[in-house]
């Protein structure tokens, strides 16, 4: 049986901690696909498409790698120490030719061709990792996060088995890394997606957990170096595979014994800690959070004040017949102000503005990650052989791997920001007390608009690390890479983390999932682009990525619409703002108090 609200809200720190844990884990792994690419060319995946004769032919290899014998003229050449670089216990990279021939890591042919092939498949794998969030967040709003996140951690289970098979007669079932990782990107993204549900049951710290949710989300690219570093200890890749199926288990049972059945409402529409029964007014509606304040003290004074409807009336409405306790309590279940729709709220300028920011900051971090690779090996010092530039990109490759733990370090950064003062602000729903004569009232903040203030902060400090992100990869300098990595990372944790925290600001928490799905999906949609500008940095370009840079970072400075947008909208906040206290001063002198219910 899965467990009622209430007994989630007693296991809520259970629960974050080991969605953190499981995100780590279990789900934007592709991230890392750096350390994956060097796994599978190891493991000989496609590598049939290389040529024993010329690296760089397209020509089809179907002999099995360990049945080809080196020629006896270069025997003298593979005995010496600087011809063979090994990258771990079993894993071995060393050139056919000692010269310019065609390479073998592992034993197996490696190519061009290859690496255009596996790219394709993370491609194909990164567009489902964000475009299947548009059913996710429909189904996710209506249905609740419990059976997506089993369904979740059921495919990224499925997908270790099924690269683990292909692993096993990778030049008869290399095709399989493309179903695999399809069903990677899809339970992924399930777990990532369910997670952001979580944050409700903080309270005023929900932007923070959602800020380590999708810091956990984004650190999970170090999994696969972490990965490979067992791997290089010996261990069979097949192995390691089975077993991480083995734990998308445990997460399944994590979910089933701990989430429950029904979505987890806003921290606006329940509080988790007050839940009563109210069969001492004559009727069985169960009333939790702040509904039971506004209701309650609703009733009182219309009780206190006399006001009452007559019998008729009350029979008529809604063909129920209620008492006058009850009366007000259903008129004011019904939210105060109708949510707009779902297509209004998507046409709106802030949506439409964060589309465009999250779909350039995408294919700008995922055109870095796909072609990471080749980039280090063009920036290579050009007196280096074959050999020697693959084990620069392998160390090269470990560190970006190792530097994505930043993002989990550094998001609570963005969430503090977007939480920033928000306890001391005016939500407009507290009881207003009177003040004494004499007495200056306190002016508090708009919670509203303190909330779109910190989200322009966020996004500001976020195109700024981007742009600086841009800066550094025009600079054709290896270590300087080391700063992209850093910046890559950040931004990738903040953008995330401010675009969710923006929707949980202005939107409906009922559209949190379908807005972030939506927004997902246009992103990905955009990224393809990652494709054919790898293709023509590898083609006409000769491998330089400098004018692919150059045109990322001018495609780079639309991401500053949003906030030159949100300091406008900001404004209009403001100004609303001052017409209701303006307002609420005439009421005062009028009637003598500043208690709007004590006027009827």
């Amino acid at each position: 049986m899965p467990p009622t609200l209430a007994s989630a809200f007693a296991r809520r720190w259970w629960m974050a901690v080991t969605a953190i844990i499981e995100n780590l884990l279990f789900s934007a792994v592709l991230l890392g696909w750096g350390s994956l690419l060097i796994m599978l060319k190891s493991e000989g995946f496609y590598s049939y498409l290389c040529n024993e004769e010329e690296g760089n032919s397209s020509s089809y290899n179907l002999s099995q790698p360990l049945a080809t014998q080196t020629p006896n003229e270069y025997a003298e050449y593979y005995e010496s120490e600087g011809a063979v670089v090994g990258l771990g216990d079993g894993v071995e990279m060393r050139p056919l030719v000692p010269m310019d021939g065609p390479m073998r890591m592992n034993g197996w042919l490696i190519c061009k061709e290859q690496d255009e092939m596996l790219n394709l498949a993370f491609t194909v794998g990164s567009f489902l990792l964000s475009a299947i969030t548009l059913p996710l967040g429909i189904v996710m709003d209506k249905y609740g996060p419990r059976k997506l996140r089993l369904l979740g951690s059921t495919c990224f289970g499925l997908s270790c088995l099924l690269i683990a098979y292909g692993a096993y007669k990778p030049n008869e079932l290399s095709v399989l890394i493309f179903i695999a990782l399809t069903f990677n990107g899809f339970g992924g993204m399930c777990m990532t997606f369910t997670s952001l549900t979580l944050p409700n049951m903080f309270g005023d710290l929900r932007s923070t957990f959602i800020a380590l949710m999708i810091g956990s989300y984004a650190s999970s690219a170090v999994t696969f170096p972490g990965v490979k570093v067992i791997y290089d200890l010996g261990i069979p890749f097949i192995t390691i595979l089975v077993v991480w199926a083995a734990c998308a288990g445990l997460v399944f049972f994590n979910c089933f014994f701990n989430w429950p059945l029904e979505p987890f409402p806003g921290p606006d529409d329940m509080d988790y800690t007050v839940k009563i029964k109210f069969s001492w007014l004559g009727f069985d509606h169960k009333i939790t959070g702040k509904q039971f304040y506004s209701q309650v003290t609703t009733v009182g004074r219309r009780l206190s004040l006399g006001n009452s409807l007559k019998q008729k009336e009350l029979a008529t409405k809604d063909g129920h017949k209620l008492c006058l306790s009850t009366m007000d309590l259903e008129m004011d279940c019904k939210p105060q102000q109708e949510s707009q729709s779902f297509f209004k709220t998507i046409t709106t300028p802030i949506f439409l503005l964060s589309l465009v920011t999250m779909s350039v900051t995408q294919l700008r971090l995922l055109f870095y990650m796909g072609a990471m690779n080749s980039v280090l090996e063009a920036l290579s010092d050009g007196d280096l052989d074959k050999v020697e530039k693959m084990e620069v990109v392998s160390l090269y490759s470990s560190i970006f791997g190792v530097l994505q733990l930043l993002c989990l370090m550094t998001t609570p950064v963005i969430g503090q920001i977007m939480d920033w003062k928000l306890k001391d602000c005016d939500d407009g729903e507290g009881e207003k007390e009177p003040c004494g004569k004499g007495e200056i009232k306190k002016k508090r903040r708009d919670k509203k608009t303190q909330k779109v203030t910190n989200a322009l902060r966020a996004f500001v400090l976020t195109n700024m690390l981007l742009v600086g992100f841009g800066i550094t990869c025009l600079v054709p300098n290896l270590p300087l890479q080391i700063v992209s990595f850093v910046l890559h990372t950040v931004v990738r944790g903040f953008i995330h983390s401010a675009v969710g925290g923006l929707y949980a600001a202005v939107y409906p928490s009922s559209q949190f999932g379908s807005l972030t799905g939506m927004q997902s999906l246009v992103s990905a949609v955009f990224a393809l682009l990652q494709q054919p500008l790898f293709l023509a940095m590898m083609g006409p370009l000769g491998g330089d990525p400098f004018w692919v840079n150059i045109g990322l970072l001018v495609l780079s400075m639309l991401g500053f619409l949003l906030p030159l947008y949100l300091i406008c909208y900001r404004r209009v906040l403001y100004r609303e703002q001052q017409e209701k206290e303006d307002d609420a001063k005439i009421y005062i002198r009028i009637n003598g108090s500043d208690i709007p219910e004590a006027y009827v």
